[in-house]
Protein backbone atom coordinates (compact mmCIF):
# COMPACT_ATOMS: atom_id res chain seq x y z
CA UNK A 1 0.00 0.00 0.00
CA UNK A 2 1.43 3.50 -1.05
CA UNK A 3 1.61 6.05 1.42
CA UNK A 4 -0.86 9.14 1.22
CA UNK A 5 0.45 12.15 -0.03
CA UNK A 6 1.43 14.92 2.18
CA UNK A 7 -0.14 18.37 2.01
CA UNK A 8 1.39 20.42 -0.24
CA UNK A 9 2.15 18.18 -2.54
CA UNK A 10 0.98 18.12 -6.25
CA UNK A 11 -0.91 15.07 -7.67
CA UNK A 12 -2.42 13.97 -10.74
CA UNK A 13 -5.84 12.36 -9.78
CA UNK A 14 -6.55 10.12 -12.76
CA UNK A 15 -8.51 7.28 -13.22
CA UNK A 16 -5.72 4.34 -11.25
CA UNK A 17 -6.83 6.60 -8.35
CA UNK A 18 -10.73 6.35 -8.47
CA UNK A 19 -13.03 5.14 -11.32
CA UNK A 20 -14.71 9.08 -11.20
CA UNK A 21 -11.75 10.57 -12.86
CA UNK A 22 -11.84 9.51 -16.30
CA UNK A 23 -10.51 13.25 -16.96
CA UNK A 24 -7.16 13.67 -15.01
CA UNK A 25 -7.06 16.61 -12.54
CA UNK A 26 -4.29 18.36 -11.41
CA UNK A 27 -4.62 19.09 -7.41
CA UNK A 28 -2.51 20.33 -4.50
CA UNK A 29 -3.10 18.62 -1.55
CA UNK A 30 -4.20 20.55 1.60
CA UNK A 31 -4.79 17.98 3.86
CA UNK A 32 -4.72 14.45 3.98
CA UNK A 33 -8.46 13.56 6.33
CA UNK A 34 -8.82 10.55 8.95
CA UNK A 35 -11.99 9.51 7.81
CA UNK A 36 -12.39 5.36 8.80
CA UNK A 37 -12.31 4.19 4.86
CA UNK A 38 -11.85 0.87 3.24
CA UNK A 39 -8.50 -0.25 3.22
CA UNK A 40 -6.02 1.14 0.25
CA UNK A 41 -8.05 4.43 0.33
CA UNK A 42 -8.14 7.82 1.60
CA UNK A 43 -10.20 11.12 1.99
CA UNK A 44 -8.05 14.53 0.27
CA UNK A 45 -9.01 17.80 0.36
CA UNK A 46 -7.62 19.45 -2.03
CA UNK A 47 -7.68 22.43 -4.47
CA UNK A 48 -8.29 21.70 -8.60
CA UNK A 49 -5.33 23.66 -10.01
CA UNK A 50 -6.15 25.03 -14.04
CA UNK A 51 -3.57 24.77 -16.61
CA UNK A 52 -1.51 27.83 -15.00
CA UNK A 53 -1.30 26.10 -11.70
CA UNK A 54 -4.01 28.43 -10.10
CA UNK A 55 -6.53 27.00 -7.57
CA UNK A 56 -9.69 26.78 -9.19
CA UNK A 57 -12.14 25.00 -6.85
CA UNK A 58 -11.87 22.92 -3.04
CA UNK A 59 -12.88 19.52 -3.20
CA UNK A 60 -13.03 16.29 -0.71
CA UNK A 61 -12.05 13.43 -2.85
CA UNK A 62 -11.92 9.24 -2.24
CA UNK A 63 -8.94 7.81 -4.08
CA UNK A 64 -5.95 5.04 -3.35
CA UNK A 65 -2.68 6.49 -2.60
CA UNK A 66 -1.39 3.71 -4.95
CA UNK A 67 -3.00 5.59 -8.20
CA UNK A 68 -1.66 9.22 -7.50
CA UNK A 69 0.88 10.54 -9.49
CA UNK A 70 3.01 12.60 -6.34
CA UNK A 71 5.22 15.27 -6.90
CA UNK A 72 6.85 16.69 -4.13
CA UNK A 73 5.62 20.46 -3.11
CA UNK A 74 7.50 22.98 -5.00
CA UNK A 75 7.39 27.24 -3.69
CA UNK A 76 5.82 28.54 -6.86
CA UNK A 77 7.13 31.80 -7.39
CA UNK A 78 4.22 34.58 -8.29
CA UNK A 79 4.27 37.36 -10.19
CA UNK A 80 4.03 40.77 -9.09
CA UNK A 81 0.60 42.41 -10.34
CA UNK A 82 2.36 45.98 -10.97
CA UNK A 83 4.88 45.04 -13.83
CA UNK A 84 7.97 46.92 -13.23
CA UNK A 85 7.88 47.15 -9.84
CA UNK A 86 9.82 44.72 -7.07
CA UNK A 87 7.44 43.31 -4.66
CA UNK A 88 7.34 44.59 -1.43
CA UNK A 89 9.47 47.66 -2.54
CA UNK A 90 8.97 50.62 -0.47
CA UNK A 91 6.58 53.65 -2.34
CA UNK A 92 8.23 56.91 -2.44
CA UNK A 93 7.27 58.56 1.39
CA UNK A 94 4.84 62.05 1.33
CA UNK A 95 6.29 64.60 3.05
CA UNK A 96 4.74 65.18 6.16
CA UNK A 97 2.84 67.88 6.86
CA UNK A 98 1.88 69.70 9.87
CA UNK A 99 -0.76 72.17 10.26
CA UNK A 100 0.09 75.40 11.08
CA UNK A 101 -1.43 75.64 14.65
CA UNK A 102 -4.79 77.71 14.74
CA UNK A 103 -3.88 81.61 16.18
CA UNK A 104 -5.34 82.52 19.46
CA UNK A 105 -7.99 84.80 20.04
CA UNK A 106 -6.85 88.07 21.52
CA UNK A 107 -7.77 88.50 24.92
CA UNK A 108 -7.28 84.97 26.03
CA UNK A 109 -10.50 83.80 24.56
CA UNK A 110 -12.92 83.56 27.19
Amino acid sequence: MAPPPKAGDLVVVGRAASVQFVEPIRCRVIRVLDWITYDGWCWLDVYQLDAKGDAVARRSIFVQPAGLQVSPAAPTPRTPARSGVAPNARRRARPAVVPPSAPRPAGGGR
